[in-house]
């Protein structure tokens, strides 16, 4: 499976950017895909999840009713919607694949496969 990232910025306080992440190769028929994200000097935390192939979503309590998660089911793309930025959602964002999508795992360990990175930072 491979990732790939895009649509990361540098923005003021409040305002919107989108991620883009395509899924290519031998994602299979049920999945997640998730985003992840590390802010300079500490770990890496969830964010988002879809899955494959019902649609369902899950969020991070800190980005919650700010972020909407979405997908094309036809293109195994993933897209993450970014509305109010402020300065502490600065990192880099991960995309991951899930080879299950039974449970709506929020843990990044039980993710397979992670595309690059993208780099968004909100200035205030």
């Amino acid at each position: 499976v491979q990732l790939q990232a895009s649509g990361g910025g540098l923005v003021h306080a409040g305002a919107s950017l989108s991620l883009s992440c395509a899924a290519s190769g031998r994602t299979g028929s049920s999945f997640l895909l998730g985003w992840f994200r590390q802010p300079p000097g500490k770990e890496r935390e969830f964010v988002a999840l879809v899955s494959w192939p019902w649609g369902n979503t899950a969020y991070a309590d800190s980005v919650k009713g700010r972020f909407t998660i979405s997908r094309d089911n036809g293109k195994n793309m993933m897209y993450l919607r970014m509305n109010g930025l402020k300065p502490e959602d600065t990192a880099v964002y991960y995309c991951a694949h899930n080879r299950q999508s039974k449970i709506l795992s929020t843990q990044g360990a039980n993710y397979n496969y992670w595309g690059q990175g993208t780099q968004v930072t909100v200035s205030s």
